[in-house]
Parts: structure tokens; C-alpha cells; sequence
């Protein structure tokens, strides 16, 4: 025996409001990780700043490489051509920190597209799945 025709509507709309809850849950996880580019970049500029005012030249150097490997792989290049140059200690610091930053704007760029296409998607899987119930209760 089927249920009345106003629980199952009901039924209906609160199995439809949780497929939408599930959209704002994706979302409010998705927060997490947006900020974690920057988080990585300002502890970064921190190690940077300790080994100038430590004038550890080898921590600079080791960094510069790291980034530069990372660099390579993921952005073509441009940080580690900004890291590459001669001169004292102070520039390359600084022209290391230019390159944390623009390392940490890709990423944050990247993350954030992938942020929301997560989301788009989580939000048309809502949208076909309501479609798909409301289709079933119709029948």
C-alpha cells in the first residue's frame, strides 16, 4: 500500500532538501582548502626571513632549488629564473620571496578552479538526483 499522497510529497521534499544540504557540505569543505597556498607560502617567507636574518646563504640556496624543482614541473619556469641570478644575500632573498609569491598565486589560482568546478558538479548531481525523485514520485 502506498502512502498518502501528502507524506509521500513530504518524503519527497525533505530527501530533496538533503541532496542540496549535501551541496553546502561540499562547499563549507571546499573552504578548507582554499587557504592552504597562502599558508604554505607565508610559512615559506618565514624559513626565508630566518636564514637572511641568520645569513645561512645554503638555506636560501636549498630553497631556491626546491622551488625551482617544483617550479619546473608545474609553472614553466618562471620562479626559478627569478631565484637563479647572482648577487648578495638580500637580493636573492628577495628575488626568492617574489618567487614564493607568484609559486603561491598559480596554486592558489589552480585550487580555486578546482574548487569550484567540485562544487558545480556537486550541484548538478543534486539537481539530476531531485530531478531523477520528483520524475519517480510522478509515476
Amino acid at each position: 500500500m502506498s502512502p498518502p499522497p501528502a507524506r509521500r510529497g513530504g518524503s519527497l521534499i525533505a530527501f530533496l532538501a538533503m541532496a542540496f544540504v549535501v551541496v553546502g557540505l561540499t562547499g563549507i569543505l571546499a573552504t578548507y582548502a582554499a587557504p592552504l597556498p597562502l599558508a604554505r607560502a607565508l610559512h615559506e617567507e618565514a624559513m626565508v626571513d630566518d636564514a637572511l636574518a641568520a645569513g645561512r646563504t645554503a638555506d636560501i640556496d636549498a630553497m631556491a632549488a626546491a622551488l625551482g624543482k617544483n617550479d619546473e614541473a608545474r609553472f614553466g619556469g618562471a620562479a626559478t629564473a627569478a631565484v637563479n641570478r647572482a648577487g648578495d644575500l638580500p637580493a636573492r632573498a628577495a628575488a626568492l620571496r617574489a618567487a614564493l609569491r607568484q609559486t603561491m598565486t598559480a596554486e592558489a589560482e589552480a585550487a580555486a578552479w578546482r574548487l569550484r568546478f567540485l562544487i558545480i558538479v556537486a550541484t548538478t548531481a543534486a539537481a539530476l538526483f531531485g530531478a531523477a525523485l520528483i520524475g519517480a514520485a510522478r509515476r
